[in-house]
């Protein structure tokens, strides 16, 4: 749309979820948080970085994660997710566009998120380039109800404020 105006701010939203397999932790933000049980994928499965990459990317309009790291290339089978983002970061800074907030909402019966809420929150500050206090990761049950209440999978959303870089 040529003529459309430029906006300053854009917001982008993401989504991923897993299956949870036998296992000793479960991978999210970039940090390993003791679980009987693991999340399985063709990367190293970490469902906060795969939501967060998809919202930064949506939000630029850049596409989606899958697009980025197809899961029909071997160099993407157990692909550290933290890295996968800082690429995303990098292409999305490359379009204009610079990541200034993130909420995240984790939807699981366990792990239990609180404890380790500091430590994602640094280490996604870290990828994305903002201090940890424009993080927000929270945990959420799903009060026992369907496959995430059965402890199957887990569930992440995501949101990103973008805006232009300058």
């Amino acid at each position: 749309m040529s003529g459309a105006p430029q906006l300053p701010v854009r917001v982008g939203i993401g989504y991923d979820s897993h299956r949870f397999a036998e296992g000793h932790g479960v991978l999210l933000a970039g940090v390993l948080i003791p679980a009987p049980v693991r999340c399985t994928g063709h990367s190293d499965a970490d469902a906060v970085a795969h939501a967060i990459t998809d919202a930064i990317l949506g939000g630029a309009g850049l596409g989606d994660i899958g697009e980025m790291f197809p899961d029909t290339k071997s160099e993407n089978a157990g692909r550290d997710s933290i890295e996968m983002l800082k690429l995303a970061v990098a292409r999305v800074q490359a379009a204009g566009w610079m990541a200034a907030q993130a909420d995240i909402t984790v939807i699981a019966e366990t792990p239990k998120i609180g404890p380790h809420r500091d430590a994602m929150r640094e280490r996604l500050g870290q990828a994305l380039g903002i201090p940890p206090v424009n993080v927000m990761v929270k945990g959420k049950t799903n009060e026992g109800m369907g496959w995430i209440g059965r402890g199957e999978g887990i569930a992440c959303i995501a949101v990103a404020t973008l805006v232009r870089a300058g």
